[in-house]
């Protein structure tokens, strides 16, 4: 499994708009959906940002005092078995985990081979591409009202039934 991964800039360390609460936020560089509109558009190309280790990245979280991250995008899914490693590297410390994808949660599990792995390691996933014609900046943290707030417990929970 890599222990390397190409990331749009450093870890933000204080953001309070990506998930609630204080968090740290790791940006993944690369994306497929290029969604105009997107807040990000540096993240879209593939062989823009910087290449960093796991380690690195989580050394850096852990010097923070909450437990709260985002890993955003880009698309973390694009990076899946760098995106694994540092999940479970990040929930073996006790930090709750948000990641944003531009797929919905059923077509990610369908298309990315370790998605559902990946999903069983974090808290919630905001899914769903941005969508201009649903743009609603009264939502929390969404830009657009096609992406969902999925609690991941929830959401394998009912799977079950």
């Amino acid at each position: 499994m890599s222990n390397t991964v190409r990331v749009a800039a450093p870890v933000t360390l204080n953001s309070i708009v990506d998930g609630p609460g204080m968090r740290s936020v790791v940006w993944f560089q690369g994306c497929p959906h290029a969604c105009p509109g997107c807040h990000n558009p540096a993240t879209h190309a593939f062989d823009g940002g910087v290449v960093t280790t796991i380690d690195e990245i989580i050394d850096e979280v852990t010097k923070q005092p909450w437990r709260g991250v985002t890993i955003s995008g880009g698309e973390p899914f694009m990076q899946a078995e760098a995106l694994l490693k540092l999940v479970k590297g990040l929930h073996a410390l006790g930090k709750t985990l948000w990641i944003y994808t531009g797929f919905t949660i059923e077509g990610l599990i369908a298309s990315v081979p370790l998605a559902r792995e990946i999903l069983t390691y974090a808290d919630t996933l905001v899914d769903g591409p941005y969508l201009q014609e649903c743009r609603d900046p009264s939502l929390a943290f969404r830009g657009s009202t096609n992406q969902r707030l999925v609690d991941l417990k929830e959401f394998f929970d009912s799977e079950a039934i």
